[in-house]
């Protein structure tokens, strides 16, 4: 890892080509953010680009632009990204997936720093460094035929290999405390930490899904673990067939695509209800507390003076009682939400409320409902359909 934020910071100061590689989930991504920091292009524009979440059909028209008229639905001009990061820095991830077609646009850019927009037949000049990162192997891809290889030489003027987590063990408990810091905070819960044996256990773990998948066992143990001291069982029911990494081992075979992006928005939606009965109970608790009496207050049904609790409670501690009062009901209530969704909800049907929750709130505009989803619009698109999700 150092070796490779070296190169990083070595060939900023020039304007080559630089193709980072890496297993999925290594944290590629932010090499591209160091590189534009420290080159003389740093005032100058950011632009990262997802090449797998654009369709082929409109991709050209993203990196390119296009003219009024190019197509249907075309009402006006369009800059692409090669435009808007003009003297500045764009960074194609997953670029492997770029159709042929594309690349070979991509090819006469890196070549010359010329383009073309879609429906227009004049050059126009770019001045852009462009940094690259893919998860597959481009010398099998060119192989079948999926990549060019005179592309390939093109960005990988510089290569920069990003190791994967478990050959860099002293990071995962520096990277683990972190994460779980990190969600404590912006979900306003105590921040969860490890005994010795459980610590032992997160660095033996093979990590087949890299920093994301420790990233994620982070957020999941910190949403749903009632206990702030995690043991080493207690861990390992979130580690998918644990095994010490030294040990040879077969693993499960990776989730899909499709599974991971339900799990994130499961977490999310979990995530969200957890910090709204957080809320609620503060608004209860301000509410009893603001009574009359020395901490007691006395209610409008009831002539009988009520404990108030004068302090916030523990995150995971015993709930206000108020007993005779119609508080003891809505504090009822929250434990019960706090448990989890309601009886008979299935998967399908927390996702599909969680998506057209959504789109209402951003008036059925699809880009803004799946950045608040934090999925990609194409992803979003594909659950509407499958969810059967009509009048979006």
């Amino acid at each position: 890892m150092n070796r490779a934020l070296e190169v990083a910071l070595r060939v900023a100061a020039t304007d080559l080509s630089v193709l980072i590689t890496g297993e999925s989930g290594v944290g590629k991504e932010f090499f591209p953010q160091i590189i534009h920091a420290f080159s003389p292009r740093k005032h100058g524009n950011y632009i990262a680009v997802n090449c797998g979440a654009i369709p082929e059909g409109t991709i050209d028209s993203e990196l390119f632009g296009h003219e009024k008229g190019a197509f249907t639905g075309a009402s006006e001009s369009r800059k692409g990204y090669f435009e808007v990061a003009n003297n500045g820095t764009i960074f194609l991830d997953e670029v492997a997936e770029l159709p042929l077609t594309t690349q070979v646009r991509l090819l006469r850019v890196l070549q010359t720093g010329e383009f073309i927009r879609v429906g227009s037949s004049k050059s126009q000049k770019t001045n852009v460094r462009v940094v690259a990162a893919t998860n597959v192997n481009l010398r099998e891809a060119i192989a079948e035929g999926r990549f060019r290889e005179d592309l390939y030489y093109r960005l990988n003027t510089v290569p920069i290999a990003v190791p994967e987590l478990r050959a860099r063990k002293e990071d995962i408990y520096l990277l683990f405390r972190k994460f779980a810091s990190d969600i404590a905070q912006q979900y306003r819960m105590p921040v969860i930490s490890l005994d010795e044996e459980a610590r032992r256990v997160l660095e033996n773990y093979n990590w087949p899904g890299n920093v994301r998948q420790l990233k994620n066992v982070a957020e999941q143990i910190s949403a749903v673990e009632e206990s702030r001291i995690i043991s080493a069982e207690i861990l390992k029911r979130y580690l998918p067939d644990y095994a010490p990494a030294s040990v040879p081992a077969v693993y499960r075979e990776r989730e899909t695509h499709a599974e991971a992006t339900d799990r994130d928005l499961l977490y999310k939606i979990l995530f969200d209800m957890k910090s709204d009965i957080n809320d609620l109970k503060k608004m209860m608790l301000e509410l009893s507390a603001s009574g009359v009496g020395g901490g007691y207050e006395r209610t409008a049904e009831h002539s009988a003076l009520v404990p108030a609790p004068s302090t916030l409670p523990a995150f995971y501690g015993p709930k206000p009682e108020f007993p005779g009062t119609e508080r003891a009901d809505f504090a009822e209530t929250a434990e019960v939400v706090e448990d989890g969704p309601a009886e008979g909800m299935t998967k399908e049907k927390v996702l599909r409320e969680a998506i057209i929750r959504a789109l209402k709130r951003h008036g059925g505009k699809r880009k803004d409902a799946a950045r608040e989803l934090f999925i990609s619009e194409r992803t979003l698109y594909r659950k509407i359909k499958e969810l059967g999700i009509d009048g979006y």
